[in-house]
């Protein structure tokens, strides 16, 4: 009985604590609905879901049991201290370029060929062979004197020990992956080069030299896992890749499979031309089927591999990019249910300085995702071509760390979604070493930008047209060119200094400013045009007239009529060619100046320009740059500010595309010393907003930083890319001029200026209003049991602050002192709550000295 009775009570107890459990979840999860802080963005210093080491295996240079042990312990000891910020660890395999797969007869005795090269061993040269002028892409070599051989029962043994080691090193689950690249790196491929080059057709390393994914196969009588009795001629390659991938993944162990280099996004990834656009036309004919049998290859694939997780590289490019130059449906593809992890940000583009293409490719693939999983990749060694980014490519500086770690995207809800998952490319070098100093060295910075990573939306919000892009591109098939032209105008304003990484696709947004119509009240929305007469139409107009900064790019051939109305706009006929620019924006300061003619070439930037303000006595209107080309004029950027709008402003850029086909991968840009760059303009034209961003340089030819800014805690986090450490950068935004904490700036005519390091990444929590002086901004002990922070601004001169404390600190924890030292008893100083619109600040007004601010 009383046994019974204590049962009763546990029971009770126990249905007590689930309800308990019940309410404190259901507080939890309306609160993030509330916040626009919370939800995947509780990530911020917090675990990954998951972080991948990828390797190959040229650590393995002896096949003996104990040696590869101890390789594998020595691997995941090096990276334990980031390991601890996941929840699950991966191991992705580079074991050979995916032929292993397609080769595979379901023997486990069965030889594998595997990378053990530098450089391309698919060339007509043999490995190792003479001449030494030869380049890698020319003749590779094997990466030491007599490498091991593996069969495909070694490599099983290898995952198995990967899992084990792991599991016994990090106390967390390990999965382990193996990759397909399309190409001809990495170790040698008979199957693609000798028995089917039928399945080649992208050009990437010289004529077709990759494989598509929508190719067919011929017959072939050979013995493969999933075809014992040969492979019938007509077997499409999806179906053929299928069924080997899964016999391979389920015999050796593995857990899933990479996609590398846009297999399975076209046929060309890396170029800016493709099956749709040849550089010289847009092949609207062609996008429909070009369309379907992209996407037939992922269903072909996955009646094969039905479960196996996929993580894809996707190509160079970007979403509107892809989908012009080659027909990537990649909506269709999210939609698919194929379980699959999107495209990651692209590490060629960084390496070669081009921030501007990882930067939108990887913002407009993340814009809308298959679920809420996406990736940051990050290079640190490359295994085959002998370089190792961080030490020879970035020269141990982190700028490719620290900016695409900026990015982030927000969804429907209003959630600030960060990435779950972190790839690190590779923790071999092309000798198959594993140097300490590259995780003992990149490991801080990955752990300070995830800890800096946003909670809220940046300045400057890109609302991508995901879906809009892909109903132009596929039902309204003359839009092709405008499609094309938008990644690559925002890409080259980036380049030239936009600060741009926070993206929504404009179908979250729509849902999102339903429910939340003060969300972006501190951020300046860019977008194109919307539909005629859509809801987003709507949506954006009202965000204007309620107050909202908007800034609209590209042509308006198909802009609705109440849009042509806000924006005082007229369309007359389209012109091209070269034109004469007028402007009345502030230009960057140069010795040898821009040059004030731009050639606009419609097949590259959306058509002609047509664009003309339709009433100039509208004293709304602000004409801030035309083009003409004899007594032709086309207004180019203007902004309309109604008085009505509650201070509400909308800025208008049509966009040049300065860059053509010339051959090659990538548009040429145009040369700088001769023709101006149409994507500067949408920097200069935020002047018009309040945001004055300027750059004094020798000449044009003097490639531009590149920034992001995100907002964080509260606070601004800077980071940015400086190829030219000559290049001076000057600051002045509507909150004042912004100083960075832990240095020192000049202030010209009311700018903070400074010359900044070829990578940093700089908290921003001071803006001052001062014209001129040498001020700083530095962190100091707090010397109170109450104070979480104390900060000191020295130089101040009739100045005025606007300090933006963490998120959390109200009025009555905030402190502020003039001219006053430890232990902080006198000169506390009269502070006031700041304008709303910038968020939660504190203004301190008509200010000389030092002054010292803590909470």
């Amino acid at each position: 009985m009383r046994n019974r009775i204590m049962m009763d009570k546990l029971k009770r107890y126990i249905v007590a604590g689930i309800l308990c459990l019940a309410v404190f979840i259901c507080h939890s999860l309306k609160a993030q609905e509330l916040s626009p802080q919370t939800g995947i963005d509780a990530l911020k210093g917090k675990p990954f879901n998951n972080i991948t080491l990828e390797a190959s295996l040229k650590p393995f240079k002896k096949n003996d049991k104990t040696y590869i042990k101890s390789v594998v312990k020595e691997m995941f000891t090096q990276w334990y201290s980031l390991l601890k910020h996941t929840d699950t660890v991966s191991i992705m395999l580079w074991t050979s370029d995916g032929s292993e797969i397609l080769d595979y007869t379901g023997k486990l005795q069965q030889p594998l060929e595997w990378a053990k090269y530098m450089g391309n061993p698919n060339t007509k040269n043999a490995v190792g062979s003479l001449p030494k002028n030869l380049s890698l892409h020319e003749r590779a070599y094997l990466y030491i004197n007599n490498p091991p051989n593996f069969s495909y029962g070694d490599l099983k043994f290898i995952v198995k020990i990967l899992k084990e080691v792991g599991t016994h090193i990090t106390g967390k689950p390990v999965r382990v992956g193996t990759t397909f690249d399309p190409g001809p790196e990495f170790a040698k491929s008979d199957f693609k080069y000798k028995k089917h080059p039928e399945i080649l057709a992208g050009s990437a390393m010289g004529g077709k030299s990759f494989v598509s994914c929508y190719s067919v196969l011929n017959a072939d009588n050979g013995q493969y896992a999933g075809f014992p009795k040969g492979i019938p001629g007509g077997t499409p390659f999806g179906t053929f890749f299928g069924r080997q991938s899964q016999h391979y993944l389920k015999d050796i162990g593995f857990d899933y499979l990479w996609l590398s280099n846009g297999i399975g996004f076209g046929i060309e990834g890396w170029a800016s031309t493709g099956a749709t656009f040849d550089g010289k036309a847009f092949k609207s004919e062609e996008m429909a089927g070009v369309k379907s049998k992209n996407l037939n290859f992922w269903k072909l694939f996955r009646a094969e591999c039905p479960t196996f997780q996929i993580q894809t590289r996707g190509t160079n490019l970007s979403t509107g990019t892809d989908l012009a130059r080659d027909g990537v449906d990649l909506r269709a593809i999210y939609k698919g249910g194929f379980n699959m992890l999107p495209p990651c940000n692209s590490p060629w583009a960084a390496l070669d300085g081009d921030f501007g293409m990882e930067l939108v490719g990887y913002m407009s693939r993340i814009s809308e995702l298959p679920d809420y999983r996406y990736l940051f990749r990050y290079y640190v060694h490359d295994p085959w071509w002998v370089n190792s980014p961080w030490f020879d490519r970035y020269g141990g500086e982190p700028h490719d760390i620290y900016m695409p770690m900026s990015v982030s995207r927000i969804d429907s809800a209003g959630h600030i979604t960060l990435p779950t998952q972190l790839n690190l490319l590779s923790i071999d070098n092309s000798y198959g070493n594993m140097p300490k100093e590259a995780p003992d060295e990149v490991i801080p910075h990955l752990l300070k930008a995830r800890y800096d990573s946003p909670s809220a939306p940046g300045p400057f919000v890109w609302v991508y047209p995901f879906d809009e892009y892909h109903d132009w591109a596929l039902g309204q098939t003359d839009r092709l060119q405008e499609v094309y032209f938008g990644d690559w105008f925002i890409r080259q304003a980036i380049n030239n200094g936009f600060p741009l990484n926070t993206v929504i696709s404009t179908t979250s947004f729509s849902r999102l400013i339903k429910n939340r119509q003060d969300y972006f009240k501190q951020s300046v929305l860019v977008t194109v045009f919307p539909a005629a007469g859509s809801a987003l139409e709507k949506q954006l107009i009202s965000f204007v007239k309620n107050g909202g900064k908007l800034v609209i790019y590209g042509p308006a051939d198909h802009a609705g009529k109440d849009f042509i109305e806000l924006l005082n706009l007229q369309n007359l006929t389209p012109v091209t060619g070269e034109f004469q620019i007028q402007s009345g924006l502030l230009n960057d300061k140069l010795e040898q100046p821009y040059p004030l003619k731009v050639m606009h070439q419609a097949l590259y930037s959306g058509g002609g320009i047509s664009t003309v303000v339709k009433n100039k006595e509208n004293v709304s209107t602000h004409i801030l740059v035309s083009y003409k080309q004899g007594e032709t004029n086309r207004d180019v950027a203007w902004s309309v500010a109604n008085p009505d709008w509650k201070s509400g402003k909308v800025v208008y850029i049509r966009g040049t595309n300065s860059s053509s086909f010339k051959g090659g991968k990538l548009l040429t840009p145009d040369d700088p010393s001769v023709w101006a760059t149409g994507g500067i303009y949408l920097r200069y034209a935020l002047q018009d907003l309040g945001y004055m961003y300027l750059l004094e340089k020798q000449d044009p030819a003097i490639t531009s930083p590149v920034l992001t800014i995100a907002r964080s805690n509260n606070g601004y986090y800077f980071s940015g890319y400086v190829p030219s450490t000559t290049v001076k950068q000057l600051f002045k935004f509507p909150q004042g001029a912004p100083l960075l904490t832990g240095y020192e700036t000049k202030i010209e005519d009311g700018y903070s200026t400074y010359n900044l390091p070829t990578a940093w990444h700089k908290e921003c929590r001071i803006f001052v209003e001062q014209n001129r002086g040498i001020v700083s901004v530095k962190e100091v002990y707090s010397g109170d049991k109450d104070i979480s922070r104390r900060v000191v601004i020295k130089g101040l001169k009739n100045a005025v602050l606007r300090v933006f404390p963490d998120e959390r600190i109200t009025q009555d924890l905030f402190r502020a002192y003039l001219n006053s030292a430890y232990p902080w008893k006198t000169g506390q100083v009269v502070f006031e709550r700041g304008e709303e619109k910038f968020g939660n600040n504190y203004i301190i007004k008509n200010v000389t000295g030092t002054v010292s601010v803590a909470w």
